[in-house]
């Protein structure tokens, strides 16, 4: 062959190679341009060495320069975490859903209540009922407060509400004259209720009730918005410049050597997004625990922690309580009249004689209620669903790759190098220790961030399993589980715990009223704490000896100043 054909030959394969790069990068720009991954400025004329890139490196020409490899950082980064988003937008839709769910029938609870306790009223005590219908709303408008977050001291706003109702029954049940009583009797008497306690036990066993039930049911609002929150955090996780590049690497430098449709292998997907997600698939096991201990709570939640039923059945307690009063009318009276001036009574406008001296019961008609509306049935129908996200957090990486990322079976794919039929190198599991040995990603180490949901996870848990913990920021314990002192803080008593034994029986019974397994996060419930143990006794007594002693000591120089 002549030199002359030889040299037109090779010239022709220059130009049939350079044809063919330039073809597969006009694919490239097509791509990057389709996905609207950057401004086309950025987009090379004609193939370039790659001197300058820093992960899309290979050793012929590249369709790719420095800007490029940049915007395909970012994108990668981006289509993470909307992948991550899509994922978790189920789970967080069924938080979200049946935390507004709760709140409403919370809040229909609330005036179905009320609406009941205005109509036993209305049937057995009319001459009351509409002086009354105020302070039954101030009742039922603190419950629903309680429920939703608010701090309320439920002891405080019950008594307050039996407060606000003594003047009337008193008046008109008890010791009925023609007027009413001048608003200073009122008063006194008002002031009186705490301390003669004309209604028995009910202030104390419905204060007690509503707490038990009430604490259940804002712990369960708690935990789910915590569920939202760990969703929130884990859907904006700051990746790592490690896992930034790796991402890079498996889903956008192949488009620089112009392969536009291949997917990366399987083994290789599982490395990089186990590497990515290491921290997140810390959660798992406390997430797990976390669907566990809702349905623990759940199950608890029956007769006196059943907010449903205390509720709703709040009418017959105060029907009971009004009943006390009037069955021990004259040694009311007899204290109100030893304690109290006697009334100075205003004309009456109109009597009414159809109630007088009477306290009938009457049965109400159920209240009309779907079966589907009960707080019972929709923590079924949520807990039924969220066990189906149990392992949400654990199969995450598995299940981008599975069903997103990776290519399938038997099908050429990138290996981060080249297309190849399968993934040679090791595969690693899931978790941050088995990253040590990932070939893909470098895990440096736990994500502070992660750490912080955690810990949180780890204190609703404890909560929702009726457990005696130690402070943790604003959460703080209720109620132990279910007697014994294991876990229990050791710390020092001080009042602001509400220890017992240091305001008398009635705070003795505020701090013990709470019914087991009830567990919350608001200091102005009622706590309970475990026995005094015996160190606790003992430092106990011995400070009654030293005050003892001092007394001891004092009473001789009393005497010998008085003799002065």
């Amino acid at each position: 062959m002549s030199p002359l054909l030889m040299g037109s030959v090779f010239l022709l394969c220059l130009c049939a190679s350079g044809s063919g790069d330039l073809d597969k990068c006009n694919e490239v720009h097509k791509v990057f341009q389709l996905r609207q991954i950057g401004p086309n400025q950025v987009l090379p004329s004609s193939p370039g060495s790659g001197s300058e890139l820093q992960v899309c490196t290979s050793k012929g020409s590249t369709c790719c320069t420095k800007k490029m490899e940049e915007k395909y950082q970012a994108a990668a980064r981006r289509d993470v975490q909307d992948l991550l988003q899509t994922y978790s937008s189920r789970l967080k839709l069924l938080l979200s859903r049946y935390v507004a769910a709760f709140q409403e029938t919370f809040e229909v609870l609330m005036r179905q209540a009320e609406n009941h306790t205005n109509v036993v009223l209305q049937v057995s005590y009319q001459k009351i009922a509409d002086p009354a219908a105020g302070t039954v709303r101030e009742l039922f408008t603190d419950v629903g407060l309680f429920l939703l977050g608010s701090e309320l001291d439920v002891d405080e706003f019950v008594q307050r509400f039996f407060d606000a109702l003594l003047p009337l029954v008193y008046d008109h049940y008890i010791s009925p004259g023609v007027g009413d009583a001048s608003p200073g009797h009122a008063e006194c008497v008002r002031s009186l209720n705490r301390v003669i306690k004309p209604f028995g036990a009910a202030p104390d066993l419905l204060a007690d009730q509503i707490a038990a039930s009430g604490v259940s049911g804002k712990l369960l609002l708690q935990a789910l918005h915590l569920g939202i929150e760990v969703i929130n955090t884990t859907d904006h996780l700051q990746l790592s410049r490690e896992c930034r590049r790796a991402l890079l690497k498996m889903q956008y430098c192949p488009h620089c050597q112009g392969i536009t449709h291949s997917k990366p292998c399987m083994g290789y997907c599982l490395n990089v997004m186990r590497g990515c997600l290491a921290s997140m698939a810390e959660i798992d096991a406390h997430w797990r625990e976390f669907v566990r201990s809702l349905e623990g709570l759940s199950a608890r939640m029956h007769g006196a922690q059943d907010l449903e039923q205390v509720l709703l059945g709040a009418h017959t307690m105060l029907h009971d309580a009004i009943g006390h009063a009037q069955k021990n009318g004259p040694r009311l009276t007899a204290q109100v009249h030893k304690l109290c001036s006697p009334p100075i009574r205003k004309p009456a406008q109109s009597v009414s004689i159809q109630d007088a001296n009477s306290r009938v019961s009457i049965p109400l008609k159920a209240l009309n209620r779907r079966s589907e509306d009960s707080l019972s049935v929709m923590r079924k129908d949520f807990l039924k669903t969220l066990r189906a996200f149990s392992t949400f957090y654990g199969g995450l990486a598995d299940q981008m790759c599975l069903q997103e990322l990776s290519s399938g079976d038997g099908v050429p794919c990138w290996n981060g190098t080249n297309i190849v039929k399968s993934y040679t190198r090791r595969v690693v599991g899931n978790g941050i220790r088995a990253q040590s040995t990932n070939p893909e990603v470098k895990v440096k180490g736990e994500d502070p961030v992660i750490n912080q949901i955690i810990d949180k996870l780890k204190h609703i848990n404890q909560l929702l399993q009726g457990k005696t913990i130690p402070k943790l920021g604003s959460l703080d314990q209720i109620e132990t589980g279910s007697g014994d002192s294991e876990g229990h803080s050791s710390g020092d008593c001080d009042d602001e715990d509400g220890c017992a034994g240091s305001g008398g029986s009635e705070m003795n019974r505020k701090n013990s009223r709470m019914s087991p397994d009830v567990t919350s996060d608001y200091k102005h419930h009622h706590y309970h704490h475990p026995p005094a143990k015996d160190s606790e006794i003992d430092g106990n007594s011995r400070s009654l000896r030293l005050t003892a002693a001092v007394w001891v000591l004092v009473l001789p120089c009393l005497h010998m100043i008085l003799d002065l």
